[in-house]
């Protein structure tokens, strides 16, 4: 009766304590005790063992509680840390791992326990657990082969992301570089004068025309465009029409924004960086020039920045679950770090196409 009662003395108990006393998972709770109940299974065959070889029921259970101890020491110090790892991962490895010390558990005490059909010698009992173990070991490999890919996918995806935002910060303290280079070139401007002023004396007006020239270009090349009263906007705004102008693509901006923006420096650049760059990219395919263009609205509604981005384009679109996908090797991080922003500051985003505009909207 005892034998038959083990699994409430013990094993449910034992399941209790890890959950209420030790803040374990319910399901992690199960499947270790399960886990410790398969793991018996080695001790008790030495015991089994020692009792045949010395013919002594005593020398079993000697036996039997020895190796419970060595066993116990070697799970502890080589396998528990990478099972638990495992464990903890996900939900589906969790599983995975329970499963075959479930079938065990369940087939030892109907077949052994509540009956004695193991012992009577049924083939059927006989074949099942190694079926049984033989099914689970290739389920574990195909299943858990494709966890671990999943995984290293998610992760690669985390280090691109990683890699963008980096790449958002250093491309920010760039545009800070010109900005104070700007700063740098007006206060400079009295030497400009000075030297006009000694051209002007010896009445070299070409040499005037050429410095003139030279200045107003370098002043361009540094001096950021204003196009609202965020200085971080501009700064990126005016290096994208910078860009936009080299490419030969007619970029119209119409910026409103909010007193306050949601989003770190680093962050807005790297959301308005992406978003532009992928435009210039779409529209750089367009054979025809008078055709590359790009419009860009950002403005406020009900306290929120909404950010409307348009873009010519030459070749259609893929879309897969609402979102671009990219078919060439490497790209596609820079879609998915603007939705991780947008989504990170619980904004709205939308990806379509319309009249030949790939559109790309953001409500935060």
């Amino acid at each position: 009766m005892t034998s038959k009662l083990y699994p409430l003395i013990i094993h449910l108990p034992l399941i209790f304590i890890f959950s209420l006393y030790y803040k374990r998972p319910w399901l992690i709770s199960a499947i270790s005790v399960l886990s410790s109940y398969l793991c018996c299974q080695a001790p008790r065959w030495f015991g089994f063992l020692a009792g045949a070889a010395l013919g002594s029921r005593l020398a079993d259970h000697i036996f039997y509680i020895g190796s419970v101890f060595l066993a116990y020491y070697f799970l502890k110090r080589y396998v528990a840390g990478s099972v638990r790892q495992l464990m903890e991962k996900s939900h589906k490895s969790c599983l995975l791992l329970g499963g075959v010390p479930l079938f065990y558990y369940l087939f030892d005490y109907i077949t052994a326990i509540y009956t004695d059909v193991l012992y009577s010698g049924a083939e059927w009992a006989v074949q099942f657990m190694p079926s049984t173990i033989s099914v689970f070991y290739f389920v574990f490999v195909i299943l858990y082969y494709a966890e671990t890919q999943k995984q290293a996918n998610l992760q690669r995806e985390r280090d691109m992301l990683d890699a963008q935002f980096r790449l958002a910060q250093t491309e920010f303290a760039s545009l800070r570089q010109l900005q104070q280079n700007a700063a740098s070139y007006r206060h400079d401007m009295r030497h400009h004068f000075a030297l006009l002023q000694g051209l002007a004396s010896k009445e070299h007006i070409e040499g005037i025309k050429e410095y003139l020239r030279t200045a107003q270009s370098d002043m361009d090349a540094i001096t950021p465009l204003l196009f609202c009263e965020s200085e971080t906007v501009n700064l990126i705004l005016s290096a994208f029409a910078t860009k936009a102008k080299q490419a030969e693509i007619m970029l119209t901006v119409d910026a409103k924004l909010p007193d306050s923006l949601p989003f770190s420096d680093t962050e807005l650049c790297s959301l308005l960086s992406n978003a532009l760059e992928n435009a210039i990219h779409a529209c750089e395919q367009i054979a025809d020039y008078n055709k590359r263009i790009i419009r860009l609205r950002m403005y406020s509604k009900n306290n929120k920045l909404c950010i409307d981005l348009r873009n010519s384009y030459q070749a259609e679109p893929i879309f897969h679950q609402g979102l671009p996908v990219s078919q060439k090797q490497g790209h596609g991080f820079g879609t998915k770090s603007m939705i991780h922003i947008v989504e990170k500051h619980g904004g709205v985003f939308q990806f379509s196409t319309k009249d030949g505009w790939f559109i790309f909207q953001a409500t935060v």
